[in-house]
């Protein structure tokens, strides 16, 4: 009678996180730790963090906190809250959410905050001996907040995705969110340190982070899709409350204009890149296009066209003749994919630049002026309203690029409408089929090269019509403003805003045109620092900012869970329809 050894196989048995193994993990005095941290941190707070009164705006008088110290206040009062979920008087809460992994990464972020604002202080004024007790008062809390943190233990806790509220309770969260965008958003502009705004961009940071540890943005985003309308809605009137919080600072609408300019000009780029997957690398040339139907039809002494139509005429012109652009280019091109693409739309973008620049009577036809451009464009006139002149709003001044704001606004309303239209069409589908595989998309088909063209040259159009406001908005249009590294942050922004969705394209425009000018005692590190961030970006979440769903499951094919989890339900809604 034989007898086998049995085999044994080792199994790879799972590692344990980092942060699991933190010493004390699920120790008592973990909730208490943290309490006493929030504490302290608010106290210090309420004390001088510096000697000098110049540094981070004036954090050098006690009881009075400015506002880097008001900031530190706010993330120590949002971790208080999940706090008091996770064992506490709003532990309902906690049976939805997270609150142990959100207490954490608020209490890493305040850490990093107070860091971060100790070492400013520390540069700015001349070493560590002109920090106040007060920094030093809450650098220590901020530590006893993120060691309690760690310390704590997640618990189970109910799936956000089939949580049932009500519709009042939705709508009012909403209400709440644009509210905090919109006075977010003016703060944010106000603040006129370039460190003080890097500390609130690690706030933001930290907030935005827990709340998605935690399942709330599940839970938002459930509710955003159930009142779409109601959403849309309160972000069009944020939009335009906006200048009404400037107090009539030229400076932060020129940058608000800048962004809106730009978020329509990469919604339309949004087409080709997110949905179509075609990478146009020269794209920056159609809103150039556009620019300069804009000047050559304005009356400025340079404008070599003698035809002066009205404005929105102009639009239209430049729109169509940005298509036009697209059609010509698209035909031939558009055979090839790939790297290939990219190589042939980069040269596109070269050849417009350097066209502009011989349009000027010797190397070729007189008009563009050649290298010097179109200048003294004059300001826009509709009727009797000049956008050149300031008009007083409910005792409000609204100066020349507020105006131009709110035409911006209605141009990129009819854009995020064009575009939200055809994603959710039959061409939308079309599109994602020939992003997706393109062999597979033609054997089911789908008219390739149609809707490869259609993209190419709706998203033309989309740009020739920014294009035209931005030639009045910018008084002059020259070669030299659109170059390819234009063409590389507008898709910059789509990557990192979320390829495909509207919100991913305004929050990338946003954070690609206001940074650099928050940003400008690193101006020598700008591009070092957007580098590291994409690459971030593209190691930690490659689906961008705010993606979709499908963005999401084609990003993270393994979470078979979220796919469940969306299926389920998908197949409760379909029910209750029912």
């Amino acid at each position: 009678m034989s007898t086998e050894t049995p085999v044994v196989v080792d199994q790879e048995q799972p590692k344990t996180p980092l942060l699991e193994r933190f010493p004390g993990r699920g120790s008592a005095v973990a909730w208490p730790l943290t309490l006493a941290g929030i504490v302290v941190t608010v106290a210090g707070c309420f004390l001088s963090w510096s000697y000098s009164s110049d540094v981070l705006g004036d954090l050098s008088i006690n009881f009075y906190p400015g506002g880097v110290q008001n900031c530190m206040i706010l993330l120590a009062l949002v971790t208080l809250v999940f706090l008091l979920a996770h064992r506490g008087p709003l532990t309902r809460l906690g049976s939805w959410v997270d609150t142990a992994a959100a207490v954490r990464v608020l209490g890493l972020g305040a850490l990093g905050y107070m860091t971060l604002a100790l070492v400013l202080i520390a540069v700015q004024a001349g070493g560590l001996i002109n920090i106040n007790p007060g920094g030093w008062v809450s650098w220590l809390g901020s530590l006893a907040m993120a060691a309690g943190g760690l310390m704590l233990v997640s618990e189970p806790h109910k799936d956000p995705l089939f949580a049932k509220t009500s519709s009042w309770v939705e709508i009012s969260t909403i209400i709440v969110m644009m509210a905090l965008v919109l006075f977010g958003a003016a703060y944010a502009l106000g603040i006129a340190d370039g460190g003080s705004f890097v500390l609130f961009l690690v706030l933001l940071a930290a907030v935005a982070f827990a709340l998605a540890k935690s399942g709330v943005f599940t839970w938002i985003g459930i509710i955003a899709q159930k009142n779409r309308q109601v959403l849309m809605l309160g972000a069009f009137v944020v939009a335009f409350l906006f200048p009404f919080t400037q107090g009539g600072s030229d400076e932060n609408m020129s940058i608000a204009t800048q962004v809106l300019i730009f978020a329509a000009t990469a919604l339309g780029l949004n087409i080709v890149v997110g949905l179509a997957g075609l990478l146009d690398l020269g794209y920056i040339a159609f809103l150039g296009a556009g620019a300069y139907v804009g000047a050559s039809l304005s009356t400025s002494t340079f404008a070599q066209i003698g035809w002066k139509p009205p404005f929105i005429v102009v639009v239209v012109v430049g729109a169509l003749f940005s298509a036009t652009l697209g059609l010509i280019i698209g035909s031939p091109t558009l055979r090839v994919s790939g790297d290939y693409l990219a190589i042939v739309t980069l040269a596109f973008g070269e050849i417009f630049r350097l066209t502009m620049g011989n349009l000027d009577g010797n190397n070729g036809p007189d008009l563009t002026n050649g290298p010097n451009g179109i200048p003294a464009i004059p300001d826009l006139k509709l009727g009797s309203f000049d956008f050149g002149q300031p008009h007083v709003v409910l005792g409000i001044t609204l100066g020349r690029f507020a105006n131009y704001y709110f035409l911006l606004l209605v141009l990129a309303a009819v854009i995020i409408t064009i575009f939200s239209r055809l994603n959710n069409s039959r061409i939308g589908r079309g599109w994602v089929a020939i992003r997706e595989d393109e062999k597979a998309a033609e054997a089911m088909g789908v008219n390739v090269f149609g809707l490869k063209l259609f993209a190419f040259a709706g998203g033309a159009f989309l740009a020739g019509m920014a294009g035209t406001v931005k030639a009045h908005h910018d008084v002059s249009v020259s070669p030299d403003q659109y170059v390819f590294l234009e063409s590389a942050f507008l898709l910059a922004a789509i990557v990192l805003g979320g390829m495909g969705t509207v919100a991913g394209v305004l929050v990338g425009a946003t954070i690609l045109k206001l940074l650099p000018e928050k940003l400008r005692f690193v101006a020598d590190y700008r591009l070092l620092i957007f580098g590291l961030l994409l690459v971030l970006m593209m190691r930690f979440r490659p689906e961008g900012l705010v993606a979709s769903q499908r963005r999401k499951l084609e990003f993270h094919e393994e979470d078979e869970g979220l796919a469940e989890r969306i299926e389920e339900v998908h197949l409760e809604e379909q029910g209750a329809t029912a």
